[in-house]
């Protein structure tokens, strides 16, 4: 597999390794969304027929796991083109038995038709961001093509302000939890106050603003679209088929 992600800082261990070791110091309300992603599962999909999902980006297969803990008896296909992240995912989720695990990329997914069969809910989580404008809304159609009448699409992820000043702020606000976040924990680690510069200078950082990715899931077809979480660059919104 030869693509863009190989390419990008999330295909070296290290690097992915650093990011999961202090999510819950770097993603705001981490703990939060979880539990309102919890919350959207068990009121919108839980229930019924055996559920199939979908986790896209699947990194270290924490969202897997939240979800799989409301829903043993879920089928969970994960996705990642880290080989690293689909290991550690498969550990994570030893004694869940009805997990897949595919190796492909975002645009392998929108470009190759990896994808085989359809699902009640596909969610994402912080990793959509590194799509294009285009690349985004391909992923979006592909997702809408997966998905089975009434499904679900959820994706966590970090947003482009529309405003330069209202960018600025959004910066400080994660600093400042960051800040909040090593005082609590008691972490003393100067390579994690860095970490605003080091996501506005990451190339492999392309987020669009909340505004237009809603609009190109109307757009797609996806109703009863809506943000259901935002805190400053960080935001939860999706849409039903």
């Amino acid at each position: 597999m030869d693509n863009e992600f190989d390419n990008s800082n999330w295909a070296k261990a290290e690097f992915a390794r650093e990011y999961r070791d202090h999510a819950d110091i770097y993603v705001i309300e981490r703990r939060r969304m979880l539990a309102i992603l919890q919350s959207f599962y068990r009121h919108y999909v839980k229930g019924g027929p055996k559920k199939k999902v979908l986790d896209l980006g699947c990194g270290d297969g924490v969202i897997t796991r939240e979800i799989l803990s409301v829903d043993g008896s879920a089928s969970v296909t994960l996705l990642d083109g880290s080989k690293d992240m689909l290991d550690i995912a498969r550990e994570r989720l030893k004694d869940f038995a009805d997990t897949q695990f595919i190796r492909a990329s975002f645009q392998d997914v929108s470009e190759k038709g990896v994808l085989k069969q359809d699902f009640d809910f596909v969610v994402s989580a912080l990793a959509i961001h590194h799509l294009a404008r285009d690349e985004k809304r391909s992923l979006f159609r592909e997702i809408y093509a997966h998905l089975k009448p009434d499904g679900h699409f959820l994706n966590i992820d970090v947003v482009l302000a529309p405003a330069e000043a209202l960018e600025d702020w959004y910066m400080a606000l994660w600093k400042e939890w960051i800040d909040e976040r090593k005082i609590s924990l008691g972490i003393d680690d100067d390579y994690v106050d860095d970490m605003t510069r080091r996501y506005k200078e990451n190339k492999d950082n392309k987020p669009d603003t909340l505004k237009n990715q809603m609009d190109t899931l109307r757009e797609i077809g996806f109703k009863d679209v809506d943000c259901f979480y935002k805190y400053g660059i960080f935001s939860m919104f999706g849409g039903r088929k």
